[in-house]
């Protein structure tokens, strides 16, 4: 099993698409943070089904996070990442360092509104403004024909949307579907802090979430079932909900029930905040 050709730069990564690309080569990208599961790997693979190559980036995002989050001990493991990735036959990965992404002097940002609006901006206003800002700059290093991103992250999904469609840039953003283990918890490289006994708390999360989305559907009351959602969590031993909302499944505009819709949650189980989501029919 070979690795990946592994490039830091942008210089070597652009010399390599332009290799590509002459010779008539269609290019895919996976941008991640690393510490790579079932779920990045999915993305791959769908990567591959769309493009001749595929570039994976491995970047844990400083402008995201903010003081109090998780940055300096959130999973770094390189080498196994460039095993799994060479398994799934991914071509290079591209692996910059923070200086490498933001040089001295470096003094902008991007801003996306729309879909950025609340859930996960309400508890993290910062977040999507790191986002925005590095997918962009992925993708202009990388010009692909296609990136693929998770739905597990689906405001995020949305937000890169919104961004490559305002901006005109050139990608086709493709969006994958969440990879669960056989309880139904969605693969995050945060669930590598939850001890066992979390773990079977984490997996009532998409079990509670899929039964509020047939209440929804059915024609329960939005602000009854949210609620209901919420204090379900809590009986069986998430400590807090963030929020547990339905919008709709394009925009995250309020959900009206003749649209399809998304149901979204974050919760935390002592100190990991795990996000989830589900589709909820139109009427």
């Amino acid at each position: 099993m070979s690795q990946p050709v592994v490039v830091d730069s942008v210089a070597a990564l652009r010399t390599q698409i332009h290799d590509w690309r002459r010779d008539g080569l269609r290019v895919a990208m996976v941008p991640t943070m690393g510490a790579l599961h079932d779920g990045h790997i999915s993305l791959v693979r769908i990567a591959l089904e769309r493009a001749e190559r595929c570039v994976v980036s491995i970047f844990v995002n400083p402008t995201q996070f903010a003081p109090s989050e998780d940055l300096d001990k959130y999973p770094r493991q390189l080498a196994r990442d460039l095993d799994r990735l060479g398994a799934a036959k991914a071509d290079l990965a591209f692996t910059p360092t923070v200086g490498e992404m933001y040089p001295a002097g470096f003094a902008t940002k991007i801003s996306v509104g729309g879909p950025s609006a609340g859930l996960e901006s309400d508890f993290r206003p910062t977040f999507f403004d790191g986002v925005a800002t590095v997918v962009a700059k992925l993708l202009l290093q990388a010009t692909p024909d296609f990136a693929v991103f998770g739905e597990k992250d689906y405001q995020q999904l949305c937000v890169v949307r919104q961004l490559c469609g305002d901006l005109d840039l050139p990608v086709e953003i493709v969006g994958a579907p969440t990879i669960r283990d056989a309880h139904g918890l969605a693969m995050s490289s945060r669930n590598a802090y939850l001890d066992e006994a979390e773990l079977k708390v984490a997996r009532q999360l998409n079990v509670i979430l899929r039964k509020t989305a047939v209440a929804l559907a059915g024609g329960a009351d939005q602000s009854d079932a949210t609620e209901e959602a919420s204090r379900a969590l809590i009986a069986v031993g998430f400590q807090k909900v963030d929020y547990v909302e339905a919008r709709e499944s394009l925009t995250l505009a309020p959900w009206r029930r003749n649209r399809e819709g998304r149901l979204l949650a974050a919760a935390w189980l002592g100190k990991t905040r795990l996000i989830d989501n589900v589709g909820v029919p139109a009427a």
